[in-house]
């Protein structure tokens, strides 16, 4: 399995901030209220980030030497994925939340839209967390195979 390219999660992040910042115009053009961002969303998606470091854990101390239980493997291909995941999520749930801020950002003077500024930008460093955490789990999952001797160059091959 191939790293996650951090330009990719980057790019998925810019979209998504370009779509909810469009979105949340278009929505308030229409005589909408606002959408409300909650103070539980960052701390949720803090308790996210944290379960990937945790469900990532024992695979660092497996790859790191410390193998005194056997380490099943495919719990170990979950864990890749769940941190390949949760560096998309971060991506997407930043940029709606960057978007979400940078739409209700020219009418910070109101009260009521600058307390939903203030739970994006929370929620926005909660999802770059998540990110972060994916990125931490998925390089501890990381296993060097330099020294793998099951594989032979294809030129050693006899012919007959």
């Amino acid at each position: 399995m191939r790293p996650t390219r951090h330009r990719t999660v980057l790019l998925v992040a810019l979209l998504a901030a370009l779509a909810g910042w469009i979105g949340v115009r278009l929505w308030l053009s229409g005589g909408h209220e606002v959408p409300t961002v909650p103070w539980t969303t960052p701390g949720v998606m803090l308790l996210v980030a944290i379960a990937v470091l945790a469900f990532g854990w024992p695979v660092r101390r497996w790859t790191r030497g410390h193998r005194d239980r056997p380490l099943d493997p495919l719990r170990a291909a979950r864990t890749v994925v769940l941190a390949k995941a949760a560096q998309y999520v971060g991506g997407l749930l930043g940029g709606w939340y960057l978007g979400l801020g940078l739409a209700v950002l020219p009418t910070i003077d109101v009260e009521a839209r600058r307390s939903v500024l203030w739970r994006a930008a929370a929620s926005l460093v909660a999802a770059v967390l998540i990110w972060l955490a994916g990125r931490l789990v998925e390089r501890w999952c990381r296993v060097d195979d330099s020294g793998d001797t099951d594989t032979e160059p294809a030129d050693h091959e006899t012919t007959r």
